[in-house]
């Protein structure tokens, strides 16, 4: 728990810490049997809140991009975000605290076979508006075009009902909304992976900003990244180093 007026003051202007959840990322964070929002960056929040000795209010949200405009806007003190330039420009990142993948899922009949076939001409790849994925791909598919569902949760049904080639997204989350359909498959690589950081409105100032990335590191190298990772049953993701 910190004592430093201003740093407390430079977090939580409100008095409270307003962290903003994204619930479209389910290795981030989701609802428990009560509705409650659960997840690793609900463990994180509680923990910066009480580090902070403040209350804590969580913000949720079902897009990357809601979360980005609530922390960008200062409508809320602090999120959990995939590392972006254009992101940076609002946003004071940390350093990741976990490494996700990125995967293509096309149908099997499909011509696609490894990522490079997927920015051709004619080529319709579906992602979430705002997402890191619409990002990176808008500035890195030069042929393809991209489709944005409103948001991540909602790409594959996009890409499903739609008659689209190219589903993008959360490895994870794409492999649990596909489940049960037969006739598609994933590409057998990542086409990206996701840098996961905190992230504060970029002028809470210097202090605290390291006392943010001093918090992270602390959270990585204690194990208690590792072990929310393991408590809340989330596969297939790595604790950035």
């Amino acid at each position: 728990m910190t004592t430093d007026a201003a740093l407390v003051s430079a977090f939580a202007p409100t008095g409270v810490l307003r962290a903003c959840i994204n619930l479209g990322n389910p290795i981030l964070a989701g609802l428990d049997a009560q509705s409650r929002p659960c997840g690793i960056s609900v463990d994180l929040a509680t923990a910066l809140a009480q580090r902070l000795g403040v209350p804590l209010a969580l913000q949720t949200v079902d897009a990357a991009g809601k979360s980005v405009d609530a922390v960008a806007s200062e409508a809320a003190d602090v999120g959990f975000f995939a590392v972006d330039p254009k992101r940076a420009a609002a946003i004071a990142f940390t350093a990741p605290y976990v490494l996700i993948e990125g995967y293509y899922l096309v149908p099997d009949a499909s011509e696609v076979r490894v990522n490079a076939d997927v920015d051709r001409p004619g080529t319709r790849v579906v992602v979430g508006k705002g997402s890191a994925y619409d990002l990176f791909l808008t500035r890195e598919l030069k042929h393809a075009e991209i489709v944005r569902a409103p948001t991540s949760p909602a790409v594959v049904t996009t890409f499903l009902s739609g008659g689209y080639d190219v589903a993008a997204g959360v490895k994870q989350q794409i492999e649990a909304d596909i489940a049960g359909t037969p006739g598609y498959r994933l590409l057998g690589e990542r086409f990206m992976v996701i840098r996961q950081a905190m992230g504060l409105p970029i002028g809470r100032g210097e202090a605290a900003n390291a006392f943010l990335a001093a918090f992270v590191e602390a959270m990585k190298t204690s194990g208690f990244v590792a072990e929310a990772l393991r408590r809340h049953g989330i596969d297939g993701v790595s604790v950035a180093p």
